[in-house]
């Protein structure tokens, strides 16, 4: 198993960063190699699961998404399986309007891209891709611009 860990800081309230990263359709808008969530569920308490195509190395995976534990506005913990099983540990640390975002990911290389590629390749893109998303993510929450029209609306519902 790898292992990704990253943090970033965040001019915005862990309460935020926490609502929009718990929102599965927003990981179309922060992470770059995620074609496709469909077929979301909420649970009154928080938790989600989803599917997903995600695409690695030019090959696309399919997975299912489902969270294992949540401390709201504190830590989220997600799991995939399928195509790339991983285990996603969000944790925000906020204080007023400045949050500390770290993400630690836990993933599976697939067998089928070890024979395309070398696996200290993929371990590369991997982490760069984890350091575009918290860029993304931090870019979309500071400067507060919906990037699809769904989710203009959902941030004028909370305000």
């Amino acid at each position: 198993m790898k292992q990704i860990k990253k943090s970033i800081h965040i001019a915005a309230p862990a309460a935020r960063i926490y609502e929009f990263v718990t929102q599965p359709m927003n990981m179309l808008e922060i992470m770059p190699s995620l074609v496709e969530v469909m077929n979301v569920t909420r649970a009154p308490d928080g938790t989600h699961a989803f599917d997903y195509v995600y695409k690695m190395a030019g090959i696309h995976f399919r997975g299912h998404a489902e969270t294992l534990k949540i401390v709201q506005n504190r830590r989220s913990e997600v799991q995939t399986k399928g195509g790339i099983p991983s285990t996603f540990r969000w944790t925000f640390d906020g204080r007023n309007d400045s949050t500390e975002v770290r993400l630690e990911i836990e993933y599976e290389v697939p067998v089928p891209l070890l024979q395309k590629l070398a696996e200290a390749f993929l371990v590369k893109i991997n982490e760069r891709e984890a350091e575009t998303l918290l860029a993304n993510l931090k870019e979309r929450l500071e400067i507060a611009k919906p990037l699809r029209p769904e989710a203009a609306e959902e941030e004028e519902k909370r305000v």
